[in-house]
């Protein structure tokens, strides 16, 4: 995995700087927390086979959560229409891809919901409420390493092609602190 660049930086002060800065105000924390380039590399290392680990959550103020997680996902290529995506209800999400490429889909037609468990790790340390569905007729865009992507919470999102792998930094941004404050994960305690 290549060093997170300045681009990382910027999305996590903008993705920051888009909750309400009136609530912000009310309630603003007295220092900042870095999230270091060693840190994320450790937990991608510590990935083996899984697809999305959670790097650190952190309470913003305003009852407002910013965490950032690291994903990478491997090779795949969907046939047809449909494509299997995953829904988080109430976490909205910023992508940063690191390296690699892959044909994202968003929104459309979704069918076949199915809600995961209260209590899976997805749920109460990745990306709070949320399921998957298959979805037709979304919007496609290739992105690959240096883009930005913004998915809203509600927003329905997968991949379809995959050629290789694809690695990227997830800033999720949780208005109802769905997910655990102050969470570090345990490869760097």
């Amino acid at each position: 995995m290549r060093t997170i660049s300045w681009m990382s930086v910027f999305c996590t002060v903008l993705t920051v700087q888009t909750v309400d800065p009136m609530l912000m105000l009310a309630q603003q924390p007295a220092t900042a927390t870095h999230v270091p380039n060693a840190d994320i590399v450790a937990v991608f290392e510590s990935l083996n086979g899984s697809i999305d680990k959670q790097v650190r959550v952190v309470d913003i103020g305003s009852d407002t959560n910013v965490a950032v997680g690291i994903l990478q996902r491997r090779q795949t290529d969907t046939e047809g229409d449909e494509v299997g995506a995953i829904l988080h209800h109430q976490v909205a999400e910023v992508y940063y891809v690191v390296s690699g490429s892959g044909v994202l889909v968003t929104g459309g037609e979704a069918s076949g919901d199915q809600e995961f468990p209260s209590t899976s790790p997805v749920v109460t340390e990745l990306v709070g409420p949320s399921g998957s569905r298959v979805i037709r007729n979304g919007q496609t865009q290739v992105i690959s390493a240096g883009d930005v992507v913004v998915i809203p919470a509600g927003v329905p999102h997968g991949f379809r092609h995959i050629e290789d792998s694809i690695t990227y930094l997830s800033i999720r941004v949780d208005p109802d602190q769905v997910l655990p404050s102050g969470y570090v994960n345990p490869v760097l305690q």
